[in-house]
């Protein structure tokens, strides 16, 4: 409090939760990542745009081992353990129980097991700390969902490179996309987003997907000036906001149905020709049909 360590935390936590932009988190080798620290780039703060990736030798938890172990796994927990594993100790306590013990061989096997549990408690501390410590390997922080994935050092400049300019180009086409239809997810987005690059390249490829250059040469390949507009991206752009534009008459007309024949009439006025043509034929074909329905459902009522 008196460096304003938790203020100026604060402000890191306000600002990367409103940042709209890809914000990725390395744990480089021999890094560790606890407390306050964590709480601060939490990927949670920001799901959409933050991601976090960490390096096999990092380490990566609320607490360290030590504290761990000071905490879940005490010196009588240890000593439960003496008591159920080591051999010696299991066969002291086994002479105890004979009844034909003196007192002065009861009080001398106690003070061998009291000093087998004092000869074996730095080892029992160092394997407890080397299990608390493997719940904050990148493996265990990959299995909880904490990290993305694990990146080695050698690799992560060429990784994280792709992954960024992967997310700088799928932003674009996601931000249109939320901008036609502002009640679509973020999750919905993206799987619609997915199944156009399969409808591309198409389903032995799939795998691709999972691969950040493939999919950073399909996207710079959608979004060139060449074929902007008749892209696979730009065909169903079109088409997603064509369905908002449906979606969003429905909702009005059935909002205020008195207003329908208005703006059919409206919709009518300024269409070119072969369009009004095209749509009187489809609303007499549509008239056909729905007499067609009638006639069935009164033959159906008569038999």
């Amino acid at each position: 409090m008196y460096e304003q360590i938790m203020k100026f935390g604060a402000y890191i936590v306000d600002g990367l939760r409103e940042y709209n932009q890809p914000i990725l988190i390395y744990i480089p080798p021999n890094g560790e990542l606890r407390g306050g620290a964590w709480a601060v780039v939490d990927t949670t703060i920001n799901p959409r745009h933050m991601e976090m990736y960490a390096d096999p030798e990092s380490r990566g938890g609320v607490l360290e081992p030590e504290g761990i172990v000071e905490i879940k796994f005490r010196a009588k927990d240890l000593v439960k353990t003496m008591h159920r594993i080591d051999p010696v100790i299991i066969s002291k306590k086994a002479e105890l129980l004979s009844v034909n013990l003196s007192p002065e061989q009861r009080i001398l096997l106690e003070r061998q097991i009291s000093d087998r549990e004092k000869f074996l408690m730095p080892m029992y501390h160092q394997v407890a700390v080397h299990f608390a410590d493997l719940h904050d390997t990148p493996e265990r922080m990959q299995e909880k969902g904490a990290i993305m994935d694990v990146v080695p050092w050698r690799k992560s400049r060429r990784i994280l490179f792709w992954r960024l300019r992967r997310l700088l180009l799928e932003n674009q086409i996601k931000s249109q996309m939320l901008n036609i239809q502002p009640n679509l997810s973020v999750g919905q987005a993206e799987a619609m987003l997915r199944r156009w690059f399969v409808e591309d390249k198409g389903t032995t490829v799939a795998y691709l997907w999972e691969n950040n250059e493939a999919v950073v040469s399909w996207l710079l390949t959608q979004l060139s000036e060449e074929r902007r507009d008749r892209s696979v991206v730009a065909n169903n752009l079109h088409c997603v906001k064509k369905d908002a534009i449906i979606q969003q008459i429905k909702s009005s007309l059935e909002e205020c149905p008195d207003v329908a024949l208005d703006a059919v009439v409206e919709i009518v006025q300024h269409l070119a020709p072969h369009q009004r043509t095209e749509a009187l034929r489809t609303l007499a074909q549509l008239e056909s049909i729905s007499k067609e329905q009638e006639q069935q459902q009164q033959n159906t009522a008569s038999e």
